[in-house]
């Protein structure tokens, strides 16, 4: 069996180049000696020196060690750690840069993989630029050298967690504490076997889940109590899988959002799938609901549905809504939420919209339209059945604009819809993550 070659180790030696364009992920593109190295920190025109991070066969990656020459579209990072943190990518390019970069990343991607142009390109949707961040995943790891606990997202380069005391995208609750966790977990005798903790932050508060690898003393279990109701934390461990998920304060926890132009309240649990910023999100379904041109007449059907973000505010404007999505867990609060806000004409099904759907009951209605949230891979086996569906007017919310353009290549030049208009939604402000909508029209 022949042996695998080790990628070679990347070059010691300082680089001096111009960079000519911004990739997808937000990092500088220059070609040293005829061959593309993948910048971070850099900006379009900018001369830069770079220091080189990883050797491969069709292109490298460096990071920007000195500026030499800046673009005007440079700004001061926002966040003490922005050099160090991996959370984010482009806090030093200007906010209002950040999303048009965004909307010609989404264009482009359109016209080059969906070979299709959207007849109306919607103003960029834009929210908080700070403290935005409801969900998120945060690593631990206790440093015996430094006696001391670091909590948060690993280092720009390289996997270990950088040493930062606060993140300003994470919620307050959440990114003024993390020195708290710090603390809390340096006192506990499970330090050690604590690898993460799983943020989620309701309108109403805000919920940590510890991920325990051994059972807890009763003094951490204790610990942990007391640090919830010092700092107002619902608290959950999960000592194995996600089914294992449990709340240790208080008694009845509960976390929702709302939508309050649709009077409709959420009610989540903190490992379920929703949007992690709120104020586009408030922004965003609103904009869905009127794009879908809804009379209260129509009857829709709510793909990769999860716990009902459209599904509700879709049904206070339709005749009916039928939502489908692959979690059941997901399902069953989603039933169960549509119940509790008073709205009767909502269905929903489990079912993996990867798989055959031919036998699907919902499969055998037709519908006047349709919206779809996809995952980043998109939807591609569920649009190639949508000409069986019949819908005259379709929404799809992409966080990938990739696999958008993908499936505007089917919609448009297979199943003769028009795309009418696109726009990007700044979701995640400081990173590369592409959020858009779009609406395609039948004929």
């Amino acid at each position: 069996m022949a042996r695998r070659r080790r990628p070679p180790k990347p070059p010691q030696t300082p680089v001096e180049a111009v960079i000519e364009s911004l990739s997808l992920e937000g990092k500088g593109i220059a070609r040293v000696d005829g061959k593309t190295v993948f910048v971070g920190g850099a900006l379009p025109g900018e001369k830069v020196i770079f220091q080189y991070t990883a050797i491969n066969l069709k292109y490298d990656e460096a990071y920007v060690t000195k500026v030499l020459e800046a673009s005007a579209e440079r700004v001061e990072p926002g966040c003490e750690y922005f050099n160090i943190c991996g959370g984010c990518s482009m806090q030093h390019l200007a906010v209002e840069t950040q999303i048009h970069h965004k909307q010609k990343a989404m264009l482009d991607a359109l016209k080059r993989i969906g070979k299709v142009e959207p007849e109306e390109v919607f103003e960029p949707m834009i929210g908080e630029e700070w403290g935005y961040r409801r969900k998120a995943r945060l690593g631990v790891r206790y440093v015996a050298k430094k006696k001391k606990v670091l909590v948060g997202f690993r280092e720009r380069s390289g996997g270990m967690l950088a040493d930062i005391e606060s993140c300003k995208v994470l919620h307050p609750s959440v990114g003024e504490k993390l020195v708290d966790f710090q603390e809390l977990i340096y006192k506990m005798d499970a330090r050690e076997t604590i690898p993460q903790i799983e943020v989620a932050v309701g309108d109403n508060a805000t919920a940590l889940v510890f991920r325990n690898l051994q059972p807890l003393s009763d003094k951490d279990t204790q610990l942990l109590i007391e640090f919830a109701k010092e700092h107002n934390f619902l608290m959950y461990l999960q000592p194995k899988g996600p089914t294992t998920v449990h709340c240790i304060w208080p008694e009845n926890p509960g976390l929702f959002y709302e939508h309050p132009e649709f009077d409709t309240k959420v009610a989540f649990g903190p490992q379920d799938f929703f949007q992690v910023n709120s104020s586009i999100n408030r922004k965003m379904v609103p904009r869905a609901v009127e794009l879908l041109k809804l009379d209260g007449t129509q009857k829709v059907l709510d793909l990769f549905c999860g716990l009902g973000n459209f599904t509700l505010p879709i049904a206070r404007n339709a005749k009916e809504v039928v939502g489908v999505e692959g979690d059941t867990v997901m399902v069953q609060r989603a039933k169960q939420t549509a119940l509790d806000n008073g709205i009767e004409n909502t269905s929903y099904f489990a079912f993996d919209l990867t798989s055959d759907v031919k036998s699907e009951p919902w499969m055998k209605q037709t519908y006047d339209c349709i919206l779809l949230d996809p995952p980043r891979s998109g939807a591609k086996e569920i649009i190639e059945h949508f000409g069986k569906l019949k819908a005259a007017r379709i929404v799809y919310v992409s966080c990938h604009p990739g696999t958008l353009a993908r499936d505007a290549e089917i919609l448009v030049n297979q199943q003769g819809y028009r795309l009418v208009g696109a726009g990007v939604m700044d979701m995640f402000p400081h990173t590369a993550h592409v959020e858009s909508i779009a609406v395609f029209e039948k004929g």
